[in-house]
């Protein structure tokens, strides 16, 4: 059997394949899935978990072999794209920086403000990143502390891609620096360029790009390239690009993956227009956030003990805590399982949520009480969307998600409205969506309104 389009989802334990058809029509389709454990522990070598779904697929589909016009890949395998970020001023900065890299799919393990020391530069050795980004300054600004980094980073000789992305006027120093070393070095925009203004679009493209070129580079990744004709993009990043595409078209909107390892959540919005005029520092429009402490299969436990065990157990009286987190699986498959990772789950999202927006503050000075923004502001976001195993496969995962509005009783945090409506990633495809509309973005809207069962009138879809 022939079909349009493969999109394979790579992550650390599981490889799910994708099929889509007509994607030249008006009418694609999402024709199934398979599923297969990645096998990236075996050797090192991806292949055999993306022939097994691809395997599991055909079968699937009742079909003895799958062939393909265009096979393109998400993937979060190895431990997902490690990042460590360099700045200047955190708030500033090094923030900035931060947020393009988490906004193109990376895993940040290390963000430091000011000049790197000793300890820092033993602590980027030992995480051993894919990329580093260097940033500081703005545009005729400080000089000199992106200068020091990218000389300590230089004597690493560490190999790796290294993305600038700081002052403009160090931009041949920065050349100069890295020119005879075993780096290789990607110039891009200043992602701070000027005081309350972050631009960080174009190194957040950049940092998507660069794994591309580079995932070969990348442990048990080496034989993806040989696999796929497309594209290939952080899983995260692909889920960005998907929620881009949905805001362009629908409106403001947030996106929550409930995760065995973590919770993410993406926000595309402005804001309100009242809340930016008394905001302490700029937010990104595009913004993602990673909560590793809030999966609900990797770190149950560590929720479990967040809402305390004996109010869980008072919350849930008519289950054996002890007994299913003695047996607890990936997959709940018995009725009180679910009723706990449900638990779980709302205490993720609702956590998570609190951690990735905004708050209103009173302040005090010489001219009295004046109300100060902090953080993203979601009161704007129209649309609630869930993915992720949780949040699409769970009994009362709508009802998980209405819980959001109404946990803001004070109205000091910047959450959605209680008229924000909540809508789904029914067959749980919104990565590959995101990697298929770098080149089908037509197609990949109308399959993700189909996942999301998007009824609103015509009207309400942005030209």
């Amino acid at each position: 059997m022939k079909v349009d389009v493969l999109v394979a989802e790579i992550g650390s334990t599981t490889t799910v394949v994708n099929a889509f058809f007509g994607i030249h029509t008006d009418s694609p389709k999402f024709i199934g899935q398979g599923q297969a454990p990645t096998t990236v522990f075996e050797g090192g070598d991806v292949r055999n978990g993306l022939k097994g779904a691809i395997d599991d697929l055909a079968k699937n589909l009742g079909v003895n072999s799958i062939d393909y016009n265009d096979f393109f890949a998400t993937s979060s395998a190895a431990g997902g794209l490690k990042m460590t970020v360099h700045g200047l001023v955190y708030d500033m900065t090094a923030k900035a920086a931060k947020e393009a890299a988490l906004g193109a799919g990376a895993v940040i393990h290390k963000v430091t403000a000011g000049k790197l020391r000793r300890t820092d530069l033993k602590e980027i050795k030992d995480i051993s990143p894919n990329i580093i980004l260097i940033a500081g300054g703005v545009d005729y600004g400080e000089r000199d502390t992106a200068i020091y980094n990218a000389e300590l980073i230089a004597g690493l000789n560490l190999g790796i891609p290294v993305i600038y992305a700081g002052n403009i006027e160090n931009i041949e120093e920065i050349k100069l620096i890295f020119e005879d070393t075993n780096y290789k070095l990607y110039i891009v925009d200043n992602v701070y360029p000027k005081i309350d203004y972050l631009n960080i679009e174009p190194t957040r493209c950049v940092i998507q790009n660069v794994f591309e070129e580079h995932i070969t580079n990348a442990p048990g990744m080496e034989h993806i390239k040989e696999l796929v004709n497309g594209y290939i993009t952080p899983t995260p990043g692909a889920v960005m690009e998907a929620s881009k595409l949905l805001r362009k078209n629908i409106g403001d909107l947030m996106v929550i993956d409930v995760g065995g390892a973590t919770t993410d959540i993406h926000s595309v919005t402005e804001g309100n227009d009242g809340i930016s005029r008394i905001l302490v520092n700029p937010e990104p429009i595009a913004k993602r956030s990673v909560e590793g402490d809030l999966g609900v299969y990797v770190n149950m436990r560590n929720i479990v003990n967040t809402i305390g065990k004996e109010k869980l157990q008072e919350e849930l009286i008519d289950i054996d805590l002890d007994e299913i987190i003695e047996n607890y699986l990936p997959i709940p498959k018995t009725k009180e399982q679910i009723t706990l990772v449900e638990r779980l789950t709302k205490e993720a999202v609702l956590r998570a949520t609190k951690r990735h927006a905004g708050i209103i503050r009173s302040i005090y000075s010489t001219s009295g009480k004046n109300k100060v923004a902090e953080g993203k502001d979601l009161t704007e976001v129209r649309y609630i969307v869930g993915t992720g195993g949780a949040l699409t496969r769970l009994p009362n995962r709508v009802e998980i998600m209405k819980e959001i509005p109404k946990n803001n009783k004070n109205k000091e945090l910047l959450f959605p409205k209680e008229t924000v409506k909540i809508l789904v990633d029914n067959k749980y495809i919104m990565a590959s969506l995101g990697v298929l509309s770098k080149k089908y973005e037509d197609a990949a809207l109308k399959l993700m309104l189909k996942s999301l069962n998007f009824k609103e009138e015509a009207s309400c879809i942005r030209d």
